[in-house]
């Protein structure tokens, strides 16, 4: 027994196998259920090739699939590896290679470009093809004969803390990177291993199965995709905590509310506006039933205030909350949103936990009211997977303490919070002034006439930056640049306001709702071309 992903969950499943365990399109399974079918999977895949440290693809929208092919390579000590389903064929050729997969399991619509990359790929010997009404024709193994031909007993090698998990980051700024983890230091900083509220560590790793089977058990909807690690840990922590987990194949807002109705959900999780604000529309426009909800929150993405205090007033027994994090740090802070607070210009102001600080240049804690970049110490990644010199400037060594730094700005406030302030690769520099968009994206959007709103920066001559705004409309209408910046006045500095203006129709954002900003920096460019 360990703190391993694959110990914790099995762990749910002997206490509670009756109990449903996920939800998704339709189709649900109980713990017992997921347990036979990922046994079945681990077998087949094994018979394939796939052992310890073997790196198995997972190419599909969210699913019950999804998640028991995670828990079939954990089981066999493999390493699940999560693939954005937006990719085109060279961005999936990229993830292919670069996270050297042995095997994939996808979704039978994608068949067509697997078949496209697949030759480019010679370290990928077996594919599992999991059916889903599209008609692609494909002649790899169907999923669904790969359980039935295989044994559905629990019979793998004994497993241990130090086994690996992988995370894509989104690649909002770049390549999708893999980060890797020991399995007990990730499930100490997303899956519950540490209490997100005291900061104390959880000493038993029957812990939260016990807790969830003495309870009952929660329902908890994690909206985002699976390849996203919001919704994964979501999941994973739900099936820690004896919970049912429900899923959503596609984000659609009145969808997601006829779920909370109709599976009585308790906890809601999204990642920010992009997903927030078309759901409270929707949930305006719906006579949903959300008596069940008691929480709604945001991690990954800004959340506006005005956005959370129309959930304050729509979802009144619940608790609104909003998250700080990254791939590389796991989660950092937390903050519960109280009607009518106002923002301190930024990001969402957090408390910290213990382990995070906010440091200079020179490895030093910055001052109230100065701004640095987040530092995590304690159970951090070992590693970016096959890139050495990314890991030695994230993952660094202070007078003897080892921490993850992976470029978040923030500012450290008089009362001991935080206000995070955005990834510095985005960062604004106009005649020398640093400009996080985020701050900027935060003040726009309470803006009456903004639905949603991407800020980035553009060549100027004076300047050498200056600051525009790819903004999307609410129906009907159509602010000006002078209306958005009189009111970005009001929230920040003079020198952050937009100084151009660019209305789309749909704002370009991943799949789990972060600002796409090669997108909007493209598109800003050639409008001034």
């Amino acid at each position: 027994m360990a703190y391993n992903i694959a110990d914790l969950i099995e762990h749910t499943i002997d206490l509670v196998p009756e109990r449903t365990a996920v939800v998704c399109g339709g189709k649900r399974v109980t713990y017992g259920e997921l347990e036979e079918r990922s046994n079945r999977l681990a077998h087949h895949l094994a018979a394939n090739g796939v052992g310890r440290e073997s790196n198995v693809g997972i190419y599909s929208l969210n699913s019950i699939e999804f998640i028991e092919t995670m828990l079939a390579a954990y089981k066999l000590r493999a390493v699940p590896i999560n693939i954005n389903y937006r990719y085109t064929a060279d961005e999936l050729y990229y993830i292919f290679d670069n996270a050297d997969l042995v095997a994939l399991v996808h979704q039978q619509q994608f068949a067509p470009l697997v078949a496209q990359v697949r030759p480019r790929c010679p370290m990928l010997k077996h594919v599992v093809v999991v059916e889903d009404g599209s008609g692609e024709p494909y002649e790899e193994t169907s999923y669904e004969t790969a359980l039935a031909e295989s044994s559905a007993a629990r019979d793998f090698d004994e497993r241990t803390d130090d086994d690996l998990y992988i995370l894509y980051t989104g690649g909002t700024t770049g390549m999708p990177k893999g980060v890797v983890y020991r399995h007990e230091d990730v499930w100490r900083v997303l899956g519950g291993g540490i209490d997100f509220q005291t900061g104390e560590p959880v000493a038993d790793e029957w812990q939260q199965a016990r807790k969830g089977a003495e309870t009952g058990g929660g329902v908890t909807f994690p909206i985002a995709p699976l390849m996203h690690g919001a919704a994964q840990w979501g999941t994973l922590g739900a099936l820690f905590n004896g919970n049912t987990a429900v899923l959503i194949p596609k984000f659609e807002p009145h969808e997601v509310w006829k779920l909370v109705e109709q599976e009585k959900v308790n906890t809601i999780a999204v990642t920010g506006d992009a997903m927030a604000r078309p759901m409270v529309e929707a949930l305006r426009e719906g006579t949903y039933d959300t008596s069940s909800v008691v929480a709604f929150s945001s991690t990954a993405a800004v959340f506006s205030p005005s956005i959370k205090d129309e959930y304050l007033e729509l979802l009144p027994n619940a608790f609104i909350t909003e998250a700080i994090g990254a791939t590389e740090t796991g989660f950092s802070g937390l903050k519960m949103h109280q009607k009518g607070e106002s923002s301190r210009g930024g990001g969402p102001t957090v408390n910290i936990g213990p382990e995070t600080q906010i440091i200079d240049d020179d490895g030093d804690p910055v001052k109230p009211g100065e701004v640095g970049r987040i530092a995590r110490a304690g159970h951090v990644p070992l590693r970016y997977h096959k890139d050495p010199e990314k890991s030695a400037a994230t993952f660094v060594t202070i007078n003897g303490k080892r921490y993850s730094i992976p470029g978040d700005f923030a500012r450290l406030e008089s009362d001991g919070t935080v206000t995070l302030l955005g990834r510095g690769s985005v960062c604004i520099n106009s005649g020398g002034e640093k400009i996080y968009p985020e701050e900027v994206e935060g003040a726009s959007k309470s803006h009456p006439d903004v639905f949603d709103v991407v800020v980035v920066g553009v060549p100027d001559d004076r300047f050498g930056q200056r600051v525009a705004a790819i903004v999307q409309p609410r129906e009907g209408k159509a602010p000006t640049l002078d209306e958005l910046a009189d009111h970005a006045r009001t929230k920040i500095a003079r020198y952050k306001v937009p100084r151009e203006l660019h209305i789309v129709d749909e704002i370009a954002r991943t799949p789990a709702g972060k600002p796409n900003y090669p997108w909007a920096q493209e598109y800003a460019i050639k409008a001034n071309t």
